[in-house]
């Protein structure tokens, strides 16, 4: 619905694309907008950041037309509007890639690239296939990439599926291209390559509005950051002109501190050694692991360290090797096995392998312990309740109570149920595989301090990482893998970015 016309002023004579004013969004007891305004210039790459919760999902779906906001104005082009629909968005040229794509496996690349404005032959209902081919083709070029129109999304890899998701949006003709968290899903390669896009589709004078939690991609990228906080405008400010540390603070409301929180406990005694270990694609791999230490795996994609994990967890069956803790073998043969051997593992992937989205944050912290808690075939609630209660406190949750939803919750605190459901289980080794990602800077600095907190108890943390400066920062030594097997070990003291890439890349066998 649009409302009556305003002269344009000095911001929209000088290419301003769009103005939100004054915007609010309310859901009972919760307000996920308060009063945001800001605009955005034509050909910019303009940056929102801001904790879980702050408000940029929000935002997102109120200018894809996917919500309707409780009140103010979105103005587009100089034209003023109460709310957008999905429809009204794409004809105003506003297009979103999410984090999770919108595409179809089973069709052809050209076939998601026209999904729902297929070009027909005449006026028939067959598909025009050869117009759709070569718009597609062009569209890939423009990208700067050679995909087959003709192949099928489900062989594509992440970073062409992404590609396809931005020339479906070129090909409606979009102004304004929204991108959530688009590097969260890609190799180093692929991000390298979607940055080039970015910049190109910049220089074509598309407005692109970047959303990440990845400070060296926003500085990189954007023109101008704007900082969200819980449902509320903070800030705008020219990126050149700012500093991480100063949007750290910005974000979350108080001084973090620079770098990673520091570990002053000493480490203790060997606990976890594993010797010759091998299957599921990793060749004879050794180390010890010691109380109370943090030891890091590093590796470039298909190195195998999830792989490996996999093994230590029993979620895959070892071939060769022995895994010991405290001398006595702990080789699993599958995760029941590895949870009572003391073993536990934070996944990669939270929502398909850490948790029940559909079940409460109770229901998912006792999934591993309902025997514990149960008497004879019956559950004790109140077992139950007590026993989330405490690690929700442990770990600061934040939810109204442990009957939420968990799939209602922020990452960061989606993260935190998955480590209680653990915790609950008394282990003595946790693996954490790429503990933050896809976690905002406050969440990811509350993640750190119960890392450290959990090894100063005398848990041994094993810890991937594909984030560089959170390996060097976290890690007491880390361990470096190539294509399956191990290339060094490197002690605390010569952790640099250097010798982890040279040994991932071209180091000597140990």
């Amino acid at each position: 619905m649009t409302i009556p016309s305003t002269p344009t002023d000095e911001r929209e004579r000088a290419g301003l694309a769009l103005q939100v004013d004054s915007l609010v969004k309310e859901y009972p007891g919760v307000r996920a907008l308060d009063g945001v305004s800001l605009d955005l210039r034509a050909g910019e790459v303009h940056a929102i950041i801001g904790e879980n919760g702050a408000g940029k999902s929000t935002l997102i779906k109120t200018l894809a037309g996917a919500i309707a906001p409780t009140s103010g104005t979105i103005t587009v082009n100089g034209e003023p509007y109460e709310r957008l629909t999905p429809q009204l968005a794409r004809e105003l040229g506003i297009a979103v890639i999410y984090q999770e794509f919108t595409l179809f496996p089973n069709l052809s690349a050209s076939e998601n690239v026209f999904l729902g404005e297929f070009i027909l032959k005449g006026k028939g209902p067959v598909l025009d296939r050869k117009a759709m081919a070569a718009k597609s083709r062009a569209l890939f070029s423009r990208l700067g990439v050679s995909i087959s129109p003709n192949a099928l999304v489900e062989t594509l890899t992440t970073g062409y599926q992404q590609i396809v998701e931005i020339a479906k949006a070129l090909s409606k003709d979009a102004k304004l291209l929204i991108m959530d968290e688009p590097s969260a899903p890609l190799t180093a390669s692929e991000v390298d390559a979607m940055f080039a896009i970015v910049e190109a589709l910049k220089r074509e004078g598309m407005t692109i509005v970047y959303i990440s939690h990845r400070m060296e991609e926003i500085f990189r990228l954007s023109d101008r950051v704007t900082v969200l906080r819980d449902g509320s405008y903070v800030t705008t400010v020219p990126t050149a002109e700012t500093t991480k540390r100063e949007l750290i603070s910005l974000m979350v409301g108080r001084e973090l501190g620079e770098g990673y929180p520091e570990r002053e406990h000493p480490i203790g005694e060997p606990s976890l050694t594993v010797d010759g270990l091998g299957g599921n694609g990793v060749h004879d791999i050794s180390f010890v692991a010691r109380r109370g230490e943090i030891l890091g795996f590093a590796g470039l994609i298909g190195a195998g360290r999830t792989e490996l994990m996999e093994l230590l967890f029993g979620a895959k069956r070892p071939e060769t090797g022995t895994v010991e803790l405290h001398g006595s073998s702990v080789l699993s043969t599958s995760p029941i096995q590895a949870i009572r051997n003391g073993i536990a593992l934070v996944p990669e992937d939270r929502k398909r392998h850490g948790l029940v989205l559909e079940f409460s944050i109770e229901q998912n912290i006792t999934l591993p312990t309902l025997k514990k808690l149960s008497r004879g075939p019956v559950v004790s609630g109140s077992a139950e309740a007590e026993l989330s209660d405490r690690y929700m406190r442990e770990l600061r949750v934040k939810a109204p109570s442990g009957k939420e939803i968990v799939g209602n919750l922020s990452g960061g605190n989606q993260q935190k149920v998955v480590l209680a459901k653990w915790l609950a289980t008394g282990p003595e080794v946790l693996i954490f595989d790429e503990p933050t990602r896809g976690i905002d800077i406050g969440a990811r600095h509350e993640i750190y301090l119960i890392m450290n907190r959990l090894a100063a108890e005398g848990k041994t943390i094993l810890m991937i990482s594909s984030d560089m400066e959170e390996l060097i920062g976290m890690s007491d030594r880390v361990v470096v893998l190539q294509e399956g097997r191990q290339r060094g070990l490197l002690a605390r003291e010569d952790i640099t970015q250097e010798a982890i890439l040279t040994l991932a890349s071209e180091g000597d066998l140990v």
